[in-house]
């Protein structure tokens, strides 16, 4: 590729041809400070915050959207920037809810910092005519603040082009404009598939998740509800950024020691569950595969994925797996199982599940979780921010923590559990077992490295007791809605397809941190959270699912063998075609 020289700030620096302005400084040392900018998601140069002064250019140009030419000279740090990115915020906060103390996003809004490095005081010179919203409450999932909208339009860039889901938008304009979904109809009432990933994407307190943690409060303060909590395997890695560690640390033990500080009864892992699942999951592929129906088979642990399949897919329905999702599976064994070995009543066990994911609040809603009738699986979904959020209130001294384990019955949970959290985990997981069932023997490797990594799409074919396996792995849904476009036109053939509705899995999910687009622009957060699940599978005494002892104790207890039909009465469950909006 042909470079080209340029200089930033007197510092001259050779750069690919093509590339912008920001991308320069940074290749200078310099950051150039954005607001609407997400690499390779909103390129659009409207916030114009990013302005620099480019020799070759009249006024000031959009740093994110300017390319460079051989021998310019670009100035980032003027006088004259300074004072018109003041400007520019001034405007900003002239319509903005001015709510920091209370805000959710208080110490980690993007606009926030900017203004305290300019120098921005609340009230400025625009002060004047405010636009007035109600608040969006209708989600299950989350909330909209459109009076904490800054228009940057990176939520609807990455519902868009990240997820091919297209309900929100900018409606109206000029001074009006504000993002709605069309007709401005409720976010509860269009096709919304509950990710979450409009969240993190946006750099204020905007959109935020539906907040629970009272529910849990009042449920630990009641002498007659035997709390129990589980914690989904990318927790251990996304809830170590909220307290100060690198991207990839896994805080597994010191989480577990935080929770039970909260005054939780028990603390579990579903990572247990994730094992169960697979052994459902694969003794029912291997069935279909036998009878050749139903395939290819697809998996069912992303909840965002199946609203997505009932809003968009609804004839590939038969296909889905009718296996529960390990936060769905533990809901189920925890008001059967659990409620009969402890002697509890089920409607006095209140299961609480921590997750990398928005969409589980929704799940967690469904008439058709209920192992127990009249009794939800789940009572109350916390996302990781929730999780931080009330250690904090309680003053647990999170980083000081010893390490603690999991609680018996649900403590025990391998490597292929571990894995579920970063995309192609739930399909090595599966071929770690299948090939045990299929063949007799363990597999020689355990690391079935061509489904790894985070690419959007991913194929592999393996070869297990003579018979030719195809999978797929897809992550993200503008990505899966191109995996099946060629599925339904035959263009590909596959056995096997695992699906996550969030790119790279759930280590990437709506309910995880949210970072700032400094680091989501130059760092590889995916992979890191994913790699530290993968150290953490190579570290673990278990790493396949059928053998996890506390998997072999509640088949031999309870339900006698995977895909039995009790086991389907409690961990499985159907799907219903929704009506597009």
């Amino acid at each position: 590729m042909e470079n080209i020289n340029v200089k930033v700030n007197g510092i001259a620096v050779s750069v690919p041809k093509g590339s912008t302005a920001l991308e320069a400084a940074r290749a200078a040392g310099v950051r150039i400070p954005t607001l609407c900018f997400l690499k390779d998601i909103n390129e659009i140069g409207a916030c114009r915050i990013c302005v620099v002064e480019a020799s070759k250019s009249r006024g000031l140009v959009a740093a994110c959207v300017y390319p460079v030419n051989d021998g310019e000279e670009i100035v980032t740090n003027s006088q004259r920037l300074i004072d018109s990115r003041k400007i520019t915020l001034e405007l900003i906060l002239s319509n903005h809810k001015k709510e920091c103390l209370t805000c959710v996003r208080s110490g980690n809004c993007e606009l926030q910092k900017l203004c305290q490095e300019y120098g921005v005081e609340t009230d400025n010179r625009f002060a004047g005519v405010m636009n007035k919203y109600d608040i969006d409450r209708s989600a299950s999932h989350m909330y909209r603040d459109n009076e904490k909208c800054i228009l940057c339009r990176r939520c609807s860039a990455t519902c868009d082009k990240v997820q091919s889901v297209f309900v929100i938008g900018a409606n109206d304009r000029g001074f009006d404009t504000h993002i709605a979904s069309p007709f401005e109809l409720p976010l509860g009432e269009v096709s919304c598939v509950s990710c979450g990933q409009c969240i993190t994407a946006c750099p204020t307190g905007a959109l935020s998740e539906r907040d629970d943690t009272q529910k849990v409060y009042d449920a630990i303060a009641d002498p007659t509800k035997h709390v129990v909590v589980q914690t989904a395997p990318a927790v251990r890695v996304g809830l170590a950024e909220e307290f100060g560690y690198d991207i990839g640390t896994i805080v597994t033990g010191k989480m577990v020691s935080a929770i039970r500080r909260l005054g939780v009864d028990k603390v579990f892992d579903t990572n247990f569950t994730a094992d169960l699942t697979i052994m459902e999951e694969a003794t029912e592929f291997l069935g279909r595969y036998t009878k050749k129906e139903n395939l290819p088979l697809i998996t069912s642990c992303s909840p965002g994925w199946i609203k997505y399949a009932e809003f968009y897919y609804p004839e590939l329905i038969p296909n889905i797996s009718s296996c529960k999702s390990p936060q769905g599976m533990f809901g189920s064994v925890a008001k059967t199982y659990y409620a009969e070995k402890m002697g509890i009543d089920p409607k006095d066990i209140f299961v609480v599940s921590v997750m990398p994911c928005t969409a589980k609040k929704f799940e967690a809603e469904r008439l058709d979780h209920t192992a127990v009738e009249g009794l939800p699986d789940i009572d109350v979904v916390l996302t990781v921010r929730e999780l931080a959020r009330m250690i904090r209130k309680n003053g647990i001294m999170f980083n000081d923590l010893p390490d603690d384990t999991f609680d018996a019955p649900f403590g025990l949970g391998s490597g292929a559990g571990t894995i579920f959290g970063a995309t192609g985990g739930v399909m090595e997981a599966a071929l770690r077992t299948a090939t045990k069932v299929l063949t007799g023997e363990e597999a020689e490797e355990l690391s079935f490295v061509d489904v790894r990594g985070t690419k959007g799409i991913k194929e592999a074919e393996y070869t297990l007791a003579g018979n030719t396996i195809k999978v797929a792995v897809v992550s993200g849904l503008a990505n899966t809605k191109k995996l099946l476009e060629m599925v339904k036109s035959g263009e590909k053939t596959y056995d096997f397809i695992e699906v996550m509705a969030c790119p790279g899995g759930c280590v990437n999910g709506g309910g995880q941190p949210v970072l700032p687009a400094d680091v989501l622009n130059t760092v590889d957060v995916k992979a890191k959270r994913a790699q530290g699940l993968y150290n953490d599978d190579k570290n673990l005494p278990v790493r396949q699912s059928h053998e996890n002892e506390d998997v072999k104790r509640i088949y031999a207890e309870y339900f006698g063998e995977p895909n039995s039909h009790k086991a389907h009465e409690i961990l499985h469950t159907a799907y219903t075609a929704r009506k597009k909006y």
